[in-house]
């Protein structure tokens, strides 16, 4: 299903626990990425914070069970390793409500993170780290010291922890931009461009930012990918939602993992809208997908 390629991916973030009621599931959108690119074959590390508590220990030891370099994880004493209250709605929908301040939000540059760093391919970034100081000043760091990476970042504005000015910052700094729809339209607003037409905010979005590569998702509705020049559609698979937690980070590892291997765009699109949809018609965010599995629900479309 990919080319022969080794390729090296680090994911940069949070990691944390999602409480759904009395139920606890491992989570963050960089773990989640680490996860479904892990499970591609590719070598994935991950960088972040955990408490020193048994929360982290479970974190680091599944991840080490899916083949995720941990030596990244730094363990803070002064802080637990993060919780976030998920509520999901008759759709599936959920919403956050997330603990502050949490171990994740002071991850401390090292030298062994920067190592790490220097032979990456591609490196995984999303807004929320940049919530507090430490991890954001950390982020800003790894992002100069390899120039030669694939910069992909994962936009996900979860309020109050964003603001207009580091976004444009860390978009920026990005090879690749991921949106959800309501996301681009909010920050090109925000940047001065009045249009409802999302092919051209996608190009506002790329000329102001210098940023070539920019996947917009859409729901149920599929995806729009501009990829060297040419944007792309998906109309989606349709699947009945059991939550959407994750499905838009497998949808993007998918992607990338797939644009890093054979570069064609239309595969690409489809692979991950087809792990995207399967995500969510599973609970929780990082169901176990074979690739046998992934190929024959492709092929129910045909």
């Amino acid at each position: 299903m990919f080319l022969n390629k080794k390729i090296n991916a680090v994911c940069y973030g949070e990691v944390l626990f999602d409480v759904f009621g009395d139920e606890k599931k491992i989570g963050g959108a960089p773990l989640n990425l680490a996860l479904r690119t892990a499970s591609f074959g590719f070598s994935v590390s991950m960088i972040s914070a955990v408490g020193n508590d048994e929360d982290g220990k479970m974190i680091c030891d599944y991840l080490k069970e899916n083949q995720i370099n941990t030596s990244g994880i730094v363990t803070t004493p002064n802080y637990e390793t993060g919780i976030v209250q998920v509520t999901l709605n008759d759709r599936g929908s959920a919403t956050y409500e997330i603990k502050f301040p949490s171990a994740w939000d002071f991850i401390e540059l090292n030298d062994d993170l920067t190592n790490i760093v220097k032979n990456a391919d591609v490196f995984f970034f999303g807004s929320l780290i940049c919530r507090n100081d430490v991890s954001r000043s950390t982020l800003f760091s790894l992002l100069d010291s390899n120039p030669e990476m694939f910069k992909v970042f994962d936009v996900n504005l979860r309020k109050p922890f964003y603001n207009t000015e580091l976004l444009e910052q860390l978009m920026y700094k990005a090879d690749f931009i991921k949106f959800n729809d309501e996301e681009i339209l909010e920050i090109a607003s925000e940047l001065g461009f009045k249009s409802d037409n999302l092919k051209e905010n996608i190009r506002f979005i790329s000329e102001k930012t210098n940023t070539k590569s920019i996947c917009v998702t859409l729901g149920k509705h599929g995806s729009l990918l501009l990829w060297e020049g040419e944007i792309y559609r998906h109309g989606g698979y349709s699947v009945k939602v059991a939550d959407t937690v994750g499905a838009g980070d497998s949808f993007l590892a998918s992607l990338i993992a797939k644009l890093l291997s054979d570069k064609n765009p239309d595969t690409a699109l489809d692979f991950a809208s087809a792990v995207g949809a399967l995500v969510a018609s599973y609970s929780g965010a990082n169901p176990k997908l074979k690739n046998e599995n992934i190929e024959r629900f492709m092929n129910q479309r045909i």
